[in-house]
């Protein structure tokens, strides 16, 4: 009981700072982005984007839309945090959509994403149990198409994605170079989603002959 009313007080917090935010305090919104910015990034953005840069412009992307949407944020009893995942799900999208290669979420994947989340918000739960799903999930994704390439991409995509190592640690344990270990990354990333499109092309073929005539 005592957990239920902590985390009661915390959401009547945040729904102050949220109200806050709608009436124009910057101040307010700036620590709601500073909150949750993070669990945006290593989540949501990183994992379903799967390049440093380009979760970072996407999240700098979401920060910006925030800050013109926010007016529009309705108060939902799961807190803030589904709104904003939405948003960054949809920054996602719009990249995804841009870039042909080296993506390990198809735009469709995360349309699907934001549909459900969309049509119902309290499904998400609060912050951090959304997070660990995040993960989870992305993880187990990678973990299934790495079993399934050249030991040494996947050695490379687990030490430097999954386990979050620097690039010269990871060339070192590779015995190569940083630019060498540079081409490597790009290699096995087209790798795994060359892997990870596999089931999505069986599905579509298996589709095809199942649908009526």
């Amino acid at each position: 009981m005592a957990s239920v009313a902590v985390a009661r007080t915390d959401l009547e917090a945040e729904r102050e700072l949220c109200e806050r935010a709608k009436a124009g305090d910057r101040a307010a919104l700036g620590q709601i982005l500073r909150r949750y910015g993070p669990i945006l990034y290593r989540s949501v953005l990183l994992p379903r984007l799967g390049r440093e840069a380009l979760a970072q412009d996407a999240l700098a992307e979401t920060y910006a839309r925030v800050v013109e949407r926010f007016h529009q944020f309705q108060w939902q009893d799961a807190g803030v945090y589904p709104w904003l995942r939405v948003v960054g799900l949809r920054i996602a999208y719009d990249i995804l959509r841009s870039r042909k290669r080296e993506t390990l979420y198809e735009p469709d994947d995360l349309q699907r994403e934001i549909d459900a989340a969309e049509a119902d918000p309290s499904t998400n739960g609060e912050a951090e149990l959304c997070e660990k799903r995040d993960l989870a999930e992305a993880r187990a994704r990678v973990e299934a198409a790495l079993r399934s390439i050249h030991p040494r991409y996947a050695e490379a995509i687990r030490l430097r994605v999954l386990e979050e190592r620097s690039r010269e640690e990871v060339a070192s344990a590779l015995g190569v170079t940083v630019s060498t270990f540079d081409v490597v990354l790009h290699r096995a990333l087209a790798a795994l989603k060359k892997a990870i499109d596999v089931p999505r092309v069986a599905e579509g073929k298996l589709a095809s002959r199942e649908a009526p005539r």
